[in-house]
C-alpha cells in the first residue's frame, strides 16, 4: 500500500496543512473505533438478552442456523452495497448486522461459563488493542502480508466447514491457534489499511462509508479473535 501513511507523503507541506490531516485523521480514526465498539457492545447486550430468553434447546433447533447465516447473509450485502449507501443507511445496516451477531452469538453462553467468557473478552481487548496501535503507529508497509492473511482466512473457513462433519477435537484445536495469528495480523494490516484510506478531500458521505467499512473490519476481526481464543481458553459447562 503506496499511501498508508500520508503524513510522510507530504513531508514539504506547510505546517497548517499537515496539522489539518492529522487532526481530520484523528476525527476519522475515532469514529471507526466509536462504530466498532459500539457494534461490540451491540452485540454482546443482544447475546445476553437472547440467551436469558432461550434455553439449551435452541442449539438443537433449526433456528441455530438461521441465527449462524443471516450475519453472513447480511455481511455480503453490506460489501456488495457498501459504495451505493449513504452513511446513514450504511451505518444502521452495521448496527442492524452487529445486533444480529448477538443472537448468533447467544449460543456461547450455552456452551461456555459466563466467567470464562468475561476473562477471554477481556483478553481479546486487550490483544486487539496492542495490534490496532501497533498497525496504527507502525513505519513499517504491512500491506504486503494481505494476500497471505486472506488466504489463511479462507483456509480457516474451509477447515472449519470440514471439521463440522469430521468433529475432531485436534483439528478444532489447530484451527483455533492458526485462527488467533490470523486474525492477530489482520487487526494490525487493517488498522494500517484504515489509516491509509483517509483522505482529507473527501466529502461527508464518502468519509461516512469509509468509517463505516473500517469499524466492520475492525468488528470481525475482534469477534473472531474473540472465538478463537475461546475456543483455546475458555472453560465449557
Amino acid at each position: 500500500m503506496s499511501n498508508y501513511d500520508r503524513n510522510a507523503a507530504i513531508p514539504d507541506a506547510p505546517a497548517d496543512r499537515t496539522s489539518a490531516v492529522d487532526a481530520g485523521l484523528r476525527v476519522h480514526m475515532l469514529r471507526v473505533y466509536n462504530y466498532m465498539a459500539i457494534g461490540v457492545g451491540l452485540t454482546g447486550v443482544v447475546a445476553m438478552l437472547t440467551y436469558q430468553f432461550t434455553g439449551p434447546e435452541l442449539l438443537q433447533s433449526p433456528l441455530v442456523w438461521v441465527f449462524m447465516l443471516a450475519p453472513l447473509a447480511l455481511v455480503f450485502f453490506i460489501s456488495a452495497r457498501i459504495n451505493k449507501l449513504s452513511a446513514e443507511a450504511a451505518r444502521l445496516l452495521f448496527f442492524v448486522y452487529a445486533a444480529s451477531m448477538g443472537l448468533s452469538l447467544s449460543t456461547i453462553f450455552h456452551v461456555y461459563t459466563g466467567a470464562s467468557i468475561t476473562r477471554v473478552f477481556f483478553i481479546s481487548a486487550a490483544t486487539f488493542g496492542a495490534l490496532s496501535i501497533w498497525g496504527y503507529t507502525t513505519q513499517r508497509d504491512l500491506s504486503g502480508f494481505g494476500t497471505f492473511l486472506l488466504m489463511g482466512v479462507i483456509g480457516i473457513v474451509i477447515a472449519s466447514l470440514v471439521n463440522i462433519f469430521l468433529r475432531s477435537s485436534g483439528l478444532d484445536w489447530m484451527i483455533s491457534i492458526i485462527g488467533v495469528g490470523v486474525f492477530a495480523g489482520l487487526t494490525a494490516y487493517d488498522t494500517q489499511r484504515i489509516k491509509g484510506m483517509y483522505d482529507r478531500s473527501d466529502d461527508a458521505t464518502s468519509a461516512g462509508r469509509k468509517a463505516v467499512t473500517g469499524a466492520l473490519s475492525l468488528y470481525l476481526n475482534f469477534i473472531n479473535l474473540f472465538m478463537m481464543l475461546l475456543r483455546l481458553a475458555g472453560n465449557r459447562r
